[in-house]
């Protein structure tokens, strides 16, 4: 019986080949495993070259005492004015303020001394001390701070060298992946813990640029500021909050991502304070009936409900009712996303931004303004817009409408300019009312045009369903402001 030559080559007779086969194996076992990046046995390497980096973060500030209860007015020479004298003099504050102390983390980011901290921890403090791993303290100067992303840089002198850590790519983390979080529990300063990204993406409703890396590492109180390490020893997070019904770690933990951090740091660093791109929209989310009423194949992207006079947004002609797909190149997937990619915009820079409208898409260049502090970059709420006027009842909405007159002006409290059409009666159990809509509100737009009386509004309807049309999209203006609101005119 014959033998394969394969078999005899490596089974029966030594083979110049065998060693080359075997180290063929072994580098790709080695791959697959380097790629799978398992668990390490220990993190004790990772952890001592780390610690000397993280800092504990001590501040102290000026509590005032609750102001003293005034003597009664008692009429002059009164025989109870030495009783009540004496009883405020022993029972009131003994005084009138307090020096209250916080902790929290933060690491080292340059040489020269460059700590990252949350703002939350630094807040309102008279004193900042940073306490190095060995113990020394360092008294520190705020260099910047940033409420919006809860963010702020401070300065120390130190006269040994210091050891800085680098930013790693949040963006490059997947679920799953190990971490390693370092900090200040409690007080119990140079603590290390570690697990695995939790989730990407949350959203917690702490600010306008919410993006959380979610984690199970154990974060607690006195955590907040300190890094999330990837197994590379790079910041790939700034832990910031936890949930936690006890007050105590349940494994749920939030870490800015180093996405956000590392372009605020440098601005901070730079110019003590964040620089904003500004585009002078307010938006509102494209629902699933809304994207079928502008003929949109998935409800993405953010609908404007209003643009802001004299915006970037409104001197490059982007109108209410456009849905803004891209910025910048950046897809807006959903409407939370864009003032965060506006946000994160130079100022002044010259963009794309691909819009849907009547339709079609539509590029426009734009000119990125500066956010100010009083200003929304985009929000969910409106200006103040138009209003309206005439009188029928609408089945299809379960609405009873009129032209604005001066009648209805004053019975809904009105703009004397008010322009469009006045509900001024909605059924209960109607399209509209499970919308939120209510009597006093205006119609000022159907199909992205505008109305003035309730007969266009019935043509638009008609047009909608003869075009195949499931619903109708509104502009309606209320107590709240403007706002799209989508109504299906196909009955179920």
């Amino acid at each position: 019986m014959r033998t394969s030559p394969l078999k005899v080559m490596s089974i029966s007779k030594p083979s110049i080949l065998v060693p080359a086969v075997f180290a063929f194996l072994t580098l790709v076992i080695f791959a697959a495993t380097a790629q799978a990046r398992s668990a390490p046995e220990s993190f004790a390497d990772l952890a001592e070259r780390l610690l000397p980096s993280v800092v504990n973060i001590s501040t102290t500030q000026t509590v005032e005492a609750g102001k003293a209860p005034e003597l009664p007015q008692l009429p002059p020479g009164s025989p109870f004015e030495d009783f009540f004298k004496e009883f405020f003099d022993r029972n009131g504050p003994q005084q009138r303020s307090r020096r209250a102390t916080s902790l929290g983390s933060g690491f080292i980011i340059s040489e020269d001394g460059y700590v990252v901290t949350n703002n939350h921890v630094i807040q309102d403090a008279d004193e900042i001390t940073v306490i190095l791993s060995d113990d020394k303290r360092l008294t520190a100067e705020l260099v910047g701070r940033d409420p919006k992303t809860d963010l702020a840089v401070l300065k120390v002198t130190s006269d040994i060298p210091l050891q800085p850590v680098k930013f790693g790519d949040s963006n490059l983390s997947r679920v799953g992946d190990w971490v390693v979080a370092i900090g200040n529990p409690f007080g119990l300063g140079g603590t290390v813990t570690a697990g695995i990204i939790s989730a990407r993406g949350r959203d917690i409703n702490s600010g306008p640029y919410d993006d959380y890396l979610q984690t199970d590492a154990s974060i607690n109180r006195g955590n907040s500021g300190g890094p999330m390490f990837n197994l590379d020893g790079e910041v790939i997070g700034v832990n910031t909050a936890i949930y936690s019904p006890s007050g105590g770690s349940v494994g749920i933990g939030f870490a800015i991502p180093s996405g956000t951090v590392a372009p605020v740091i440098r601005q901070l660093r730079k110019f003590g304070q964040v620089k904003r791109g500004w585009l002078g929209v307010h938006i509102q989310q494209v629902t699933d009936e809304i994207a079928e009423s502008l003929g949109l194949e998935e409800p993405e992207g953010a609908l404007v409900a209003s643009v802001i006079e004299d915006g970037p947004a409104a001197k490059s002609k982007i109108k209410a009712g456009d849905v803004i797909l891209t910025f910048n190149g950046k897809r807006v997937s959903e409407m939370r996303l864009l003032p965060k990619i506006v946000a994160d915009t130079e100022v002044e820079k010259a963009v794309k931004v691909e819009i849907w409208r009547g339709g079609k898409m539509v590029t426009l260049d734009v000119k990125v303004g500066e956010l100010e502090d009083e200003v929304q970059t985009a929000s969910t709420g409106s200006s103040k817009g138009s209003a309206k006027k005439g009188e029928s009842y609408i089945d299809d909405l379960g609405l009873t409408l009129s032209s604005a007159t001066d009648a209805l002006r004053e019975k809904f409290k009105l703009e004397d300019k008010a322009k469009g059409v006045v509900i001024t009666k909605v059924d209960d159990d109607g399209p509209a009312a499970e919308k939120g809509i209510r009597a006093g509100d205006l119609i000022v737009e159907i199909g992205q045009e505008e109305v003035s009386s309730p007969k266009q509004i019935t043509t638009k309807i008609k047009e909608a369903k003869k075009q195949g049309r499931k619903s109708v999209l509104l502009l309606v203006e209320g107590q709240s402001g403007l706002r799209f609101v989508a109504i299906r005119i196909e009955k179920s």
